[in-house]
């Protein structure tokens, strides 16, 4: 052994398999296998290689490490919602808190991080073994082989441009050094003033509601009340109907259950979720507008700053007409600011995990088991049935978020956990809807089946834009099984409108599913690191993280298969770009002088513990974004509500989740009459992103977080906050 780690070159060899070998088999092994995927590889292990052969061992470990972890992190996430990591999910990634929540204490493909242990201690031994000698130099010919295969990789992207999702044709720091560099060149190019003006695309379109179509029933909607079931990561081929629609090739039937009831229903098949992440697609769905078509704010959050434009969503608009609007969740409502959010767009009652008094049938991290969750929901419409007025229930499932947990009857039915959980909830929604039927709710209720995001299908062409609803409604003979046309979350307030003929506020967008329309329409997505634009005029677009553009051939957005019509013109990117950057400020017109109170009166149990940052989080100030040049301030005061007991509290920020250091105390105990208050701030000399604030505490008891203020504007611009009489900061510039 001493002697094959002591052999000259047994460094190199050992670096060479673990930044060239070792990644090109784990793509094979994952399935990932393509050309552009192999040879990002090389290109990337041959600069690790030339970079590290002849470093220190403790400069290059950590960048070994990194690299390991950014493998395991693609593999996991890929396996849990199809799609490759961004920048801001990589804090969520590498927090091993978050990482054990998600997988379960498991992870999807165990064999890889013992597959990158190898390979690291190989390298350590042969590094321990050689230390007496200086490596030699590689030739010259070696060190300019990272710039030959990173170019030969760009130069084939652009004149032989793949289908093939992002992790197959990149390795992730290859994906992110790219975008980084094609960030920076636009950042120039406007610097020098060489970018060329761009003639906008419409956006009409996607902006303002159309109500020109042919209503599908001759009077309004006679349902008295009105269910919206969300069902967590649920790609639209999973029913039956949308595949038969559609001639998908997808034909694993996961889902019967539920596409025996859509077998019942209207579907429609080409419906388009706009993004990924649960607050964004509840915002669309609820308030009918794009969410941010990028990484930033949530505009749920942004919401929270309005008074006027909140009062438009559709449980606002449905409590002014005379509902009860309720909102149930399987999960704690705090993550994101739901427990803010939810109120503030016209739920009177909001709930998540706290109100279910009914156990789990199984051990599940983030909440509810899909079955424990629709009984306590059965007998939440059971208590709406008993009081007088019509009410509007919008529910929203956990169970099919990694790490996928399931019985172990359906763990040995299905081949893999993500199928299993799936399965489980189609029999929990399957066994709900006949329960619902039995009670006679459908006679009076309006049913509307979707899913908030979706979490994808490998080898689907764009399953993590596909979603689906299924309208189950009292008048179901006037409606068609298949709804043609193209439509998407953003449609969904203005169409249960309409339904009810109730006035349509300007500020939505969208078309009814209860109008049929003789023309296409235009429709825009951003899932899996590709922003999509159908003119409906038969033409998709999609664009890659650099603004290369592909165009296709496609009657509708969601299609098995398209024709292929080439790449854009070098203007068609830009273009697209700026259209979603008009959909992104639809709320704001500037992101300065923002004013946001996460605070509030109501009690908050604490744990004995603090198990994790991101479950156990005291507040919702997750994902908010600071302008370069602006200063932020932030006010908090927190007080224990039991004399008895003392709680112990933590704030910790993270920027694209990676940790801020602020100059906090790490802890603070707080008493009844002893509260923590605190004002503190902090300069942004570039764009903060992602930044997100976690107050935590533990002792037991209960405490009282009456304010967290985050304050953000330009230097000497602020001003004394207004508090609102709904306990909202709602001050924006």
């Amino acid at each position: 052994m001493k002697n094959l780690f002591g052999h000259p070159h047994a460094r190199l060899v050992a670096l060479a398999t673990l930044v060239l070998l070792i990644p090109l088999v784990a793509r094979a092994l994952l399935g990932w296998s393509n050309p552009f995927g192999y040879l990002s590889d090389l290109a990337l292990g041959s600069l690790l290689l030339v970079l590290l052969h002849r470093a220190r061992w403790w400069l290059a470990l950590p960048v070994l490490l990194a690299g390991a972890a950014l493998w395991l992190a693609s593999a996991e996430l890929v396996s849990a919602v199809g799609r490759l990591p961004t920048s801001a999910d990589l804090g969520y990634l590498f927090d091993p808190q978050f990482m054990e929540n998600s997988t379960g204490g498991g992870l999807a493909h165990p064999w890889l991080p013992g597959l990158m242990a190898c390979g690291l201690v190989a390298w350590l031994l042969s590094v321990w073994h050689g230390r007496a000698n200086k490596p030699a130099p590689l030739p010259r010919k070696v060190l300019a082989l990272p710039a030959a295969l990173f170019a030969l990789h760009w130069g084939a992207q652009q004149w032989l441009p793949s289908e093939a999702e992002q992790w197959r044709q990149y390795n992730l720091q290859h994906q992110l050094l790219s975008a980084g560099l094609n960030t920076l060149q636009h950042t120039a190019m406007d610097w020098a003033g060489q970018t060329r003006p761009v003639s906008p695309l419409p956006s009409a379109g996607l902006t303002q509601s159309d109500l020109h179509g042919q209503k599908l029933l001759g009077a309004p909607g006679s349902a008295r009340n009105l269910l919206v079931i969300t069902l967590e990561g649920i790609p639209g081929a999973y029913l039956s109907p949308n595949r038969q629609a559609l001639h998908s090739r997808f034909d694993e039937s996961l889902m019967p259950n539920l596409s025996r009831w859509a077998e019942r229903g209207m579907n429609t098949p080409d419906y388009v979720l706009h993004t990924h992440q649960t607050i964004r697609g509840l915002y669309a769905m609820l308030c009918g507008d794009y969410d941010k078509l990028a990484n930033g704010t949530p505009k749920g959050m942004e919401l929270l700053t309005q008074q006027q434009r909140n009062q438009a969503c559709l449980p606002a608009q449905l409590r002014q007409a005379g509902f009860t609007t309720h909102y149930l969740q399987g999960a704690g409502l705090r993550f994101m600011a739901k427990d803010r959010i939810m109120p503030h767009i016209g739920f009177d009652a909001v709930h998540g995990l706290e109100w279910f008094s009914n156990e789990n049938y199984l051990e599940f991290p983030w909440g509810k088991d899909d079955r424990a969750f629709f009984e306590g929901a059965l007998d939440y419409v059971g208590q709406l049935r008993q009081q007088g007025q019509p009410w509007m229930l919008t529910l929203l499932t956990v169970g099919t978020h990694q790490p996928y947990s399931a019985p172990a009857e359906y763990l040995e039915r299905y081949d893999t956990a993500k199928q299993a959980a799936v399965a489980y909830l189609d029999d929990a929604v399957g066994a709900f809807l006949d329960n619902l039927e039995r009670q006679g709710v459908l006679q009076d209720t309006l049913v509307v089946v979707t899913s908030d995001e979706s979490h994808g299908i490998d080898g689907v062409r764009l399953a993590s834009s596909w979603g689906f609803n299924l309208t189950l409604a009292p008048e179901q003979a006037q409606l068609p099984r298949i709804k043609q046309g193209t439509y998407g979350h953003v449609d969904l307030a203005t169409s249960l409108l309409d339904y009810f003929a109730l006035p349509i506020p300007v500020a939505l967008a969208g078309r009814s599913l209860y109008r049929e329309y003789d023309s296409g329409r235009e429709m825009v997505s951003f899932t899996n690191g590709m922003l999509r634009y159908h003119n409906g005029q038969g033409v998709l677009a999609e664009c890659d993280f650099q603004q290369r553009c592909r165009r296709y051939e496609s009657k509708g957005f969601i299609a098995d298969q398209a024709k292929y019509l080439g790449t854009g013109d070098s203007t068609l990117g830009p273009q697209v770009a700026a259209l979603a950057g008009v959909l992104d400020q639809s709320l704001l017109q500037t992101p300065l002088n923002l004013r946001y109170q996460f605070g509030g009166p109501s009690a908050i149990q604490l744990q004995a513990r603090i198990r994790d940052d991101w479950a156990d989080n005291l507040i919702g100030a997750q994902y908010l974004e600071m302008p370069q040049g602006s200063h932020t301030r932030v006010r908090v005061k927190v007080r224990a509500l039991d004399p008895r007991q003392a709680a112990y509290i933590q704030l910790k920020a993270k920027e694209m989740e990676q940790d801020v250091p602020l100059g906090l105390p790490e802890e603070v105990r707080v008493t009844a009459d002893k509260p923590l208050e605190m004002e503190f701030g902090f300069d942004n000399p570039t764009v903060r992103k992602a930044f997100s604030f976690h107050l935590l505490g533990y002792g037991g008891g209960e405490v009282e977080v009456s304010d967290f203020s985050v304050i953000t504007a330009l230097p000497g611009e602020e001003e004394p906050t207004e508090e609102m009489a709904d306990g909202h900061i709602a001050q924006s510039s």
